[in-house]
């Protein structure tokens, strides 16, 4: 599959560039780094003196030296792990802008690790770079996008690929590099063998309200470890979670959340992962708007005391905009969705599915729609 070279965070970054700093995080192998090769007219492998890597020896000599090049913009990548990174950046902005200008890349969320010590704010924006969707990957995407999505995930080697063997191969390497790089780079952790346990015990809660004290039994490790070891699986963009969404006529829980993973690919229950999915586009589309309109977007679930449920709610300045149930088929409307909709001020509700059967309306019942179609209907990135 021929994937677009240009992101969809493209027109932003270039348009931020042109006013501040830009850094931008995202899950390794995301395609960072082609894409800000791609944005200062370079390509990989090319040996562009204006790209430094820190995980390069020689290049981490020439940023350790203050060698830098003499480019208009800088890339910088993974220079998180470095542990004056911030200083040396609020130097380089404060001497060199507008004349020159950085672009920081990096496989863990830099807005977290730039908190401590000098302060960066008002000198950058940051964006998040997500894996490939189906609005990302067809303007008009289809029943086939979907499957291969389904079967190979949205980072950009094996869904090019579409292979099942280089998924196999990508996967495996890509979980070695985060825990064995990333992770020993950035976090105090010891017990880096039990944290891996942990990460292969996640795929099956996917879906379902996590609880750490089954992990905590499961892997005999104390409530406050597992804990702490998500937190860290988050800040290195290998999972995320969302907390419940409530209302004055609903008993909704208030202290579960639910688990997903950055590589839906992982979770092998089928409607487990096209959840999954639907969730990473989900925070995509709100991520994006949160990065480029200043909006603060959350991605919540509906959930009460009875165990009735809905999967996602999106929400803009604490305001519901629209909740979504995921289906694996083509069936008949939740009856969880209708009672939310009586219940709560969600304007509008969609039950999606993987099939083609369309129908209601979701302004005033519960609209049933094809994932691909839904994905145009919301205008989802």
């Amino acid at each position: 599959m021929l994937l677009k070279t240009e992101r969809y965070i493209e027109p932003y970054v270039r348009k931020d560039l042109a006013e501040k700093m830009v850094f931008i995080g995202g899950p390794r192998q995301v395609g960072k780094t082609t894409f800000v090769l791609h944005l200062i007219g370079a390509v990989k492998g090319d040996g562009n003196p204006d790209y430094l890597n820190w995980d390069i020896p020689e290049d981490r000599g020439k940023i350790l030296r203050n060698e830098l090049p003499s480019g208009r913009i800088l890339v910088f990548d993974e220079l998180h792990k470095y542990a004056r990174w911030r200083l040396l950046m609020k130097g380089f902005y404060d001497r060199y802008y507008p004349n020159r200008n950085a672009l920081l890349s990096g496989s863990a969320m830099l807005d977290f690790y730039r908190k401590g010590g000098d302060s960066l704010m008002g000198r950058y924006r940051y964006f998040r770079l997500h894996p490939y969707s189906l609005g990302e990957m067809n303007a008009t995407p289809n029943e086939s996008d979907l499957e291969q999505l389904l079967k190979y995930g949205g980072f950009p080697e094996p869904l090019s690929k579409g292979d099942e063997t280089t998924w196999r191969r990508w996967q495996r390497e890509r979980i070695d590099r985060v825990m064995q790089d990333d992770l020993r780079s950035l976090e105090r952790v010891y017990e880096i063998s039990l944290l891996e346990h942990l990460l292969e015990a996640l795929p099956s809660r996917v879906g379902s309200p996590l609880s750490i004290k089954s992990l905590s039994e499961d892997l005999q490790v104390s409530h406050d470890s597992i804990k702490r070891w998500i937190e860290i699986l988050e800040r290195l963009y290998l999972c995320f979670r969302i907390s419940p969404f409530g209302g004055e006529k609903i008993r909704a829980v208030k202290k579960e959340q639910k688990l997903y993973l950055i590589d839906w690919t992982q979770v092998n229950d089928a409607g487990a992962r096209f959840e999954n999915l639907v969730a990473s586009q989900l925070l995509k589309f709100c991520h994006l708007r949160e990065d480029t309109e200043g909006y603060r977007m959350e991605l919540r679930f509906l959930r009460d005391n009875d165990k009735r449920e809905v999967d996602f709610v999106v929400l803009q300045d604490s305001k519901p905009l629209f909740a979504v149930e995921c289906k694996t088929g083509e069936k008949k409307v939740s009856t969880h969705a209708g009672y939310f909709r009586d219940r709560t001020s969600i304007p509008a509700f969609y039950q999606t599915h993987t099939g083609s059967a369309d129908f209601g309306n979701a302004e005033k019942d519960v609209r049933v729609i094809p994932f691909v179609k839904l994905v145009t209907e919301l205008g989802l990135p």
